[in-house]
């Protein structure tokens, strides 16, 4: 359909260094499930920009509110307050006392990375020197600053970067004893995510949760839940560690909180927030007026549509509907983050690239993984378009 971009033609050169390879399209506009390249041809977005945008693209709710917001206040430093990221905190803050029963307090990021770096900076300060080290999983990701990049399980990224950061460590995904056996004296915090979003959508086997909790009781560990994918509704609760039903000292969160607006959070309960004093973190743009806007309309459109239900309800229709599909060998994860599992011989790459040149944006997680995190707005029409599109670009890997 559409044709990659060329980057280059204005300079002489691509201006953007070569972290993410080629722009595989130039994308214009875009509209609920629906995104539009620079030649006007129409995509079905199952990826949400990878599960940020869930409200949908330019949701005139948010858009209102970002604007809105922009010609009142912008950014003020953190010597002051604004109402808005105030109201912004309250709301998130709220949330996470409804699933956890503890009030707690809200720094305010730019991402993701930047809320488990706030993370693992308030796990180092509450641990007390000598019990620094974090302890997260194998197949985990967790960001790509050198501490969030070494707190990810996925040695090959490290590589180039050597040496790390120390005070980490990892062990295998789901298994309990090997967790057991890593939390020592040393340990100040495991870092984990209920759903591993890159490490192929993988969801914490049954009592895993439920094991790190008891073993973090157990050792004074902090338990620090990664749910910048899994937030806001996309498992079909508010939190994916809701469904395990345990309670987590920190949560750190992006993505879907901005719908497209570059923020995230740390947030603690208030005994272990302050175990930070004036100067031990920040940020300049921590809790911007305008970023936090868009957080403000996300929270009350999302409580509106009843979010997590909507992802509950919808990601069961879209299980429903790749049912059967062959070339499917299975499917898992939660609400609408799904992991789709390809038969023997199906590269995920090729079928990825396959579904977008017939008008449908995934991306492969793994080598055998497509991973399908459609906006929580999609409508039943769009979920049966989207998976004829997904089987003929199996069909068409095949043949």
């Amino acid at each position: 359909m559409g044709h990659a971009f060329d980057t280059s033609t204005a300079v002489g050169h691509c201006p953007f260094m070569p972290v993410f390879g080629p722009p595989a399209l130039m994308i214009e506009r875009g509209s609920g499930t629906e995104l539009f390249d620079s030649n006007g041809q129409r995509y079905l977005d199952f990826l949400s920009g990878i599960a940020v945008v869930s409200l949908g693209h330019a949701n005139p709710v948010i858009a209102e509110a970002i604007a809105a917001q922009a010609h009142q206040l912008v950014h003020v430093s953190n010597f002051f307050a604004n109402p808005v990221a105030t109201r912004a905190a309250l709301q998130v803050d709220r949330l996470l006392t409804d699933a956890t029963g503890r009030p707690g307090q809200v720094f305010f990021t730019n991402s993701g990375a930047e809320a488990n770096e706030c993370a693992i900076k308030l796990a180092r300060r509450h641990g007390g020197r000598g019990r620094h080290t974090i302890v997260s999983a194998y197949g985990s990701f967790h960001g790509r600053t050198l501490a969030t990049l070494a707190a990810t399980g996925q040695p090959a990224k490290h590589e180039p970067f050597q040496p790390m950061p120390e005070g980490f460590r990892h062990v295998a995904w789901g298994d309990l004893d090997a967790m057991a056996a890593a939390v020592d004296a040393d340990v100040a915090a495991v870092l984990i995510e209920s759903i591993q979003g890159e490490g192929g959508v993988m969801p914490a086997p049954e009592g895993y949760l439920e094991g790190i909790r008891e073993i973090c009781d157990r050792t004074g560990a902090l338990l620090m839940l990664d749910e910048v994918q899994t937030g806001f509704g996309r498992t079909g609760r508010w939190f994916g560690f809701e469904h395990s039903g345990i309670i987590p000292d920190v949560v750190t969160l992006a993505k879907a909180m901005g719908n497209g607006m570059p923020i995230g959070a740390c947030w603690a309960p208030v005994e272990i927030a302050a175990s930070f004093q004036p100067g031990d973190h920040g940020s300049t743009y921590s809790g911007t007026a305008l970023a936090t806007a868009a957080v403000n309309a996300v929270i009350d459109e999302m409580r509106r549509l009843d979010a997590p239900a909507l992802a509950a309800t919808k990601g069961q229709r879209l299980r429903s509907v790749l049912t059967g599909i062959e070339g499917i060998t299975g499917v898992r994860g939660s609400g609408l983050l799904i992991g789709v599992a390809l038969a023997d011989g199906l590269v995920a790459g090729e079928v990825a690239a396959a579904a977008l040149s017939l008008g449908l944006i995934v991306n492969a997680v793994n080598a055998s993984t497509i991973r399908l995190a459609p906006p929580l707005t999609v409508s039943d029409d769009e979920i049966v378009e989207a998976v004829g599109i997904l089987a003929a670009a199996i069909k068409e890997v095949r043949s």
